[in-house]
């Protein structure tokens, strides 16, 4: 006897048809039974699959909410932080970074202590600090409105001028070393006082005083480092002499 079964499945099951399947003899119901089986395993997989989607959706609306915040939360603690930095603090990071924003004034204060490397002897710390101590006097007389005329085209003389007694390796008494750095050193201090833009004066002066006392140290330390190599020196001299041309040429 021929049996003829038909069989659809459920719309999550895709509608898929079997039919016109002909079996001989008796129905076999284990196909059926394995045909209902696979479709209700294919059902569930669905139906576990879209669970997931939902709960991983939820989960993550959860955690940008947290994080979202712990955000608020942070920026609110470190706000007051930030709005009580002092308007000193500021005036002295702007006049630390003011030295190092030119490179007329780091090519002639790290000439003056690789100059003063060479003369050698006291002349190491001498020559330095009479550049430092003039140099916060025309600060002084910037900020006090005394007029002080060629600045730009001094300062940028202080570049050619120092470049050349470091490549020339003039040797000279302490003392006249001293006054012709700190001849340069007024011109740099005014400058100092005229690009201070509403700072306060005794924190911006501390912060380019630190400046240029590195950069002196830089030029000292350089100078030590090269010991015997007084042609290598001669050269950086030379090329500082040169870049101060560059600069008044620009």
């Amino acid at each position: 006897m021929k049996t003829l079964i038909a069989v659809n499945w459920s719309a999550d099951c895709h509608r898929l048809s079997v039919a016109n399947a002909i079996v001989y003899g008796k129905m076999r119901m284990d196909i059926a039974e394995g045909l209902t089986l696979g479709c209700e395993s294919h059902y569930d997989g669905v139906r576990r699959d879209r669970f997931s989607g939902a709960v991983s959706t939820k989960t993550r609306d959860i955690m940008l909410k947290r994080i979202s915040i712990t955000a608020a939360i942070l920026a609110a603690a470190v706000a007051p932080a930030f709005a009580h930095i002092s308007s000193e603090h500021l005036s002295a990071m702007t006049g630390l970074e003011h030295p190092l924003s030119g490179a007329d004034h780091i090519l002639a204060m790290v000439a003056v202590g690789l100059w003063a490397s060479m003369i050698g002897g006291r002349a190491r710390l001498i020559v330095p600090a009479a550049f430092v101590s003039t140099m916060a006097l025309g600060f002084l007389l910037s900020i006090s409105g005394v007029a002080l005329p060629f600045v730009e085209p001094a300062i940028l003389a202080s570049v050619i001028g120092l470049g050349l007694l470091v490549a020339m390796a003039v040797k000279m008494p302490t003392a006249a070393s001293a006054a012709v750095v700190a001849v340069f050193a007024l011109f740099h201090g005014f400058a100092h006082g005229t690009e201070m833009h509403g700072a306060g004066a005794l924190p911006f002066a501390a912060g380019f005083i630190a400046s240029t006392i590195a950069l002196h140290a830089a030029g000292i330390g350089l100078g030590t480092l090269l010991g015997r190599y007084q042609t290598v020196a001669r050269l950086l001299g030379g090329a500082t002499a040169i870049g101060g041309i560059a600069l008044m040429m620009a």
